[in-house]
């Protein structure tokens, strides 16, 4: 008996409206990935463990914007109904989106086979570090690791210092989530033409590479040093680069076009002449000059001189002080959500704008009834609980 209920409409708003996504619960990027197609509007529906694994630092529920925008459902994936229940769900959903290692859904019976047999117009979404194949496929791994191996990492840092961790941004964020989320997508297209779904294989390490092509192809083209901190964009040309100031808080400039580079030099009130001094052999004496200017002033004398003019100018602000800044408050950058201030969803739309996002829920503060509102019907879920599968 089909016991779930076939619908397509959804309360919230946004250009994915009625998008219906069933997600195993999982850390980071997979995460990551559903929180940005439900701030757009999808309907997630998080299934949890019934004793939930500690995933990364553990922290408040109501500051885990991983968690935002979405429900969540506890169960039992060793017990066959539980197995029953989620693929009823999938039966009526766009997109499954897992994080498990290759071949763990297939034991569970939740594989692509099991999951698109109840549903062949399902977008199959597997989200890993190194991919379903290849000798490292097995292999526990992190952020850190996937982009080590890409050469990414390698490039990051200063002159004469170790490569620097980028805040499991460009892995697990762009590389891993993002284009997760830009493949879900494109597939859920292709299979609203074809009426065919088909299986995503997300890695990380394929992600990171796809963002650094540029950087291999500057590589190849004998523009990129291997040394890190010697090029353009990592901190080896000064006109790209951070300064402290006078009060010891910091700046970016990055005025790489010469017309921008003059306007700085003009607006530090610097002698013309060094504009001469963009060429590489002569950025030693460039960074001394700049270094000495702005330890004169104060970062907020710095920026009442260049904010807002074409020196390409910005500063440097903590985590709590960007909420703050005038420019990011007068784009509504960050909002309230259950009363913790984070970013607000994007990119934005003028037709179609998103609703503001749920506060974080896991699965023991989501009423069954809740969570499954336009999944199942009453029937269905008398006839699951009646099978002990809520707990």
């Amino acid at each position: 008996m089909d016991v779930t209920r076939h619908t397509m409409n959804s309360s919230k708003q946004g250009p994915l409206s009625g998008l219906r996504i069933v997600q195993l619960a999982s850390a980071g990027p997979v995460a990551k990935a559903c929180t940005v197609l439900a701030d757009l509007g999808a309907t997630v529906l998080r299934i949890e463990r019934r004793t939930p694994i500690e995933l990364g630092v553990p922290r408040p529920r109501e500051s885990d914007a991983g968690l935002r925008g979405s429900d969540a459902l506890a169960l039992d994936l060793k017990h066959p109904d539980a197995i029953e229940l989620v693929l009823d769900l999938v039966a009526s959903a766009d997109v499954m989106v897992e994080g498990f290692r290759p071949g763990v859904t297939e034991r569970m019976g939740l594989g692509p086979q099991d999951c698109t047999t109840r549903n062949p117009k399902l977008v199959y979404a597997r989200l890993t570090g190194w991919g379903q194949t290849g000798p490292l496929a097995q292999s526990a791994g992190h952020d850190i690791n996937y982009i080590a191996i890409t050469g990414v990492l390698d490039a990051i840092g200063r002159q004469g210092q170790p490569p620097t961790p980028p805040l499991a941004l460009v892995g697990d964020g762009a590389g891993a989530a993002l284009y997760m989320a830009l493949g879900i997508l494109a597939a859920v297209m292709e299979a609203r033409q074809s009426g065919l779904g088909q299986v995503v294989d997300g890695a990380t390490v394929d992600g990171t590479l796809s963002l650094a092509a540029g950087l291999f192809g500057m590589r190849a083209a004998g523009i990129w040093r291997p040394e890190r901190g010697t090029n353009l964009l990592d901190s080896g040309a000064p006109f790209y680069d951070v300064y402290p100031c006078k009060d010891d808080l910091w700046i970016s400039i990055g005025p790489l076009e010469s017309r921008f580079f003059n306007e700085l030099v003009a607006r530090l009130e610097l002698d013309p002449v060094t504009a001469e001094l963009r060429h590489p052999s002569r950025w030693p004496a460039l960074r001394t000059v700049l270094a000495e200017t702005f330890r004169r002033r104060t970062r907020a004398d710095w920026i009442a001189r260049l904010e807002g003019t074409d020196a390409c100018f910005a500063p440097v602000l903590t985590l709590e002080e960007a909420p703050n800044h005038p420019h990011l408050k007068a784009r509504g950058s960050f909002i309230d959500v259950g009363g913790v201030r984070q970013p607000a969803p994007a990119p934005r739309f003028s037709r179609t704008p998103p609703s503001t996002p749920a506060a974080p829920r896991k699965a023991e503060d989501t009423p069954v009834r809740e969570a499954l509102h336009g999944w199942l019907n009453d029937d269905a879920l008398g006839h699951w609980r009646s099978r002990g599968v809520f707990a």
